[in-house]
């Protein structure tokens, strides 16, 4: 008798997971963008997947300031703990792994967000960084094995509108200012690694990030 049922509980897993799949997103997805903020006369600019967090954002600050009050929300990832900045090989030129290069730059994005936002300190712009989820997204388009991968668990990766979710908190709370540089997750404050706390790497890396774009270094 166990030998049979064995087989048909297989059968029925995938199911079940299926059937289950709302429950399970819910409960990997805990935080809400609760704001009921309207933004009138506000310009916000998404740029899906953009290259180059660091220029885009130089080259906007000018009008950010005289928009102010305003905000800038870079997404990160809880990868970043895994994220080491090696500035002797800061773009792969010694070696290159690119599910390593993925976690460093995730950690580049936090450090940047720091930075930042003490360079912007009593401007009127705050600046945030955000760890959205694993979430249904193109993100692993390049990869066959992470696409089969992304399947396999697609039961506990969360929709797009989900993944949205601290982004929005970050962009539309009230009251956030005073958390400027900040990491967040399922919209709340996180902890992010040892490294992404380091100012004096934080300070270099926007030295380093400067001069490769040809930037004056203040």
């Amino acid at each position: 008798m166990v030998e049979l049922m064995f087989p048909l509980l297989l059968l029925l897993l995938p199911f079940l997971l299926y059937m289950a799949a709302p429950q399970i997103r819910k409960m990997l997805s805990s935080g809400v963008c609760t704001s009921t903020v309207q933004l009138p006369g506000k310009v916000v600019v998404v740029t899906g997947a953009n290259t180059g967090h660091f220029l885009l954002t130089h080259l906007l600050l000018e009008k950010l300031k005289e928009s102010a009050p305003s905000r800038i929300v870079n997404v990160s990832s809880l990868a970043h703990h895994l994220g080491r900045i090696h500035f002797h090989n800061l773009q792969g030129e010694k070696f290159y792994n690119a599910g390593l290069a993925y976690c460093h730059s995730k950690l580049a994005n936090i450090l940047f967000t720091q930075e930042l936002a003490r360079r912007l300190k009593g401007s009127g712009v705050t600046t945030y960084s955000v760890h959205p989820g694993t979430v249904q997204s193109e993100l692993v388009r390049h990869s066959s094995f992470m696409r089969w991968m992304w399947w396999l668990f697609s039961f506990f990766i969360k929709t797009p509108q989900q993944g949205a979710q601290t982004s929005l908190h970050c962009a539309l709370t009230e009251g956030l200012e005073i958390l400027s540089g900040n990491h967040f997750s399922d919209c709340h404050v996180a902890w992010v690694s040892a490294q992404a706390r380091n100012e004096t790497i934080a300070r270099r890396l926007w030295d380093v990030s400067c001069d490769l774009l040809g930037l004056p270094i203040d």
